[in-house]
């Protein structure tokens, strides 16, 4: 595969993802300390993915045009299912149990990734940040 078609490569530097959002380096690592994005690893640098910038640019859409602080954001993900913000097909919907059975988060019912682990599911990254604070 392409790694510049892949949306999931981890290819932009904190610099470079904070020009592409429109925003700063610091606001950036605030939105990774609420749990909002959880950027890749590599050496001691943060690396965003095609994917992570949508998403950052959909919180400074929350934040600066809808107006919704960071704990509004994080309140909207505790009701938000995983198949919306992966934006799954409908043919993968009807097979996940997730999809099905509603009832329990996700994680608790299928690893609907595909292989992946939930890590970078921010859906997951809230539910267990609220599970260490209790």
């Amino acid at each position: 595969m392409d790694i510049l078609k892949d949306k999931d490569a981890p290819l932009y530097t904190m610099g470079v993802a904070a020009r592409l959002v429109g925003t700063t380096a610091q606001t950036l690592r605030l939105y990774e300390k609420h749990g909002l994005i959880l950027p890749t690893r590599e050496r001691r640098n943060r690396l965003y993915t095609e994917n992570d910038i949508k998403w950052l640019r959909c919180i400074r859409e929350l934040i600066h045009a809808r107006k919704i602080s960071i704990e509004g954001i994080k309140k909207l993900l505790d009701y938000a299912p995983c198949w919306e913000i992966r934006d799954c097909p409908d043919e993968r919907r009807v097979v996940c149990t997730a999809f099905t059975n509603k009832g329990k988060p996700c994680w608790e019912t299928t690893r609907c990734r595909k292989g992946e682990d939930c890590s970078t599911c921010v859906v997951f990254l809230r539910d267990e940040k609220k599970a260490v604070k209790k």
